[in-house]
């Protein structure tokens, strides 16, 4: 689950959210999109360029190092 403080007026949470996957992922914010769920809380993303075993071995990496700061 990711948490956002932006308000979801005019895309901003959704922008927030992408930026900081993207950052997580260590790929730039073009990199990931939302797919599905772009104005519901329950949203679907769509990463270039990486299967779903990268993606969850780098997103549970980036967990990790946050949970050591």
């Amino acid at each position: 689950m990711i948490s956002v403080h932006a308000p979801a007026a005019e895309g901003a949470a959704n922008r927030e959210c992408l930026a900081l996957l993207a950052k997580a992922l260590g790929l730039p914010k073009s990199a990931v999109r939302i797919a599905r769920g772009a104005k519901s809380r329950v949203k679907q993303v769509a990463v270039a360029n990486l299967d779903c075993e990268e993606v969850a071995a780098r997103l549970e990496r980036a967990a990790r190092e946050g949970q050591r700061q």
